[in-house]
């Protein structure tokens, strides 16, 4: 059985996508934290930061490359914030990796 980004990324379940190619897809949170807050996924399943391989690097990059890309054409110019979580104890709810993007506010830190 799928997880529920393979899904998003098979088309099996909806999402409000803002960007897709192939090797990723972003797509606006249904619980936004921010004025703007969107994932950005990979098309290939990998569970959780410790499951990144070396064969990867290249895919993580063009992750984080996406997000930064699609902050600015958001309106994020004056600051944003990336998060990836890993496992429970990270606050991770979906085993697949995804990279938060939020923005618009003023971020605080520590975050809570």
């Amino acid at each position: 059985m799928d997880c529920l980004f393979c899904k998003i990324v098979n088309g099996a379940i909806p999402a409000r996508k803002l960007y897709e190619d192939d090797q990723v897809v972003a797509f606006h949170d249904i619980g936004p934290q921010a004025p703007v807050h969107f994932l950005v996924i990979p098309k290939k399943h990998i569970a959780t930061l410790h499951d990144i391989g070396e064969e990867d690097k290249t895919l993580v990059g063009h992750i984080v490359h996406t997000a930064q890309r699609l902050a600015r054409e958001q309106g994020c110019e004056e600051g944003f914030r990336v998060v990836m979580n890993c496992n429970e104890q990270g606050g991770q709810t979906v085993y697949h990796i995804h990279m938060h993007v939020l923005g618009q506010r003023q971020m605080h830190w520590p975050p809570g």
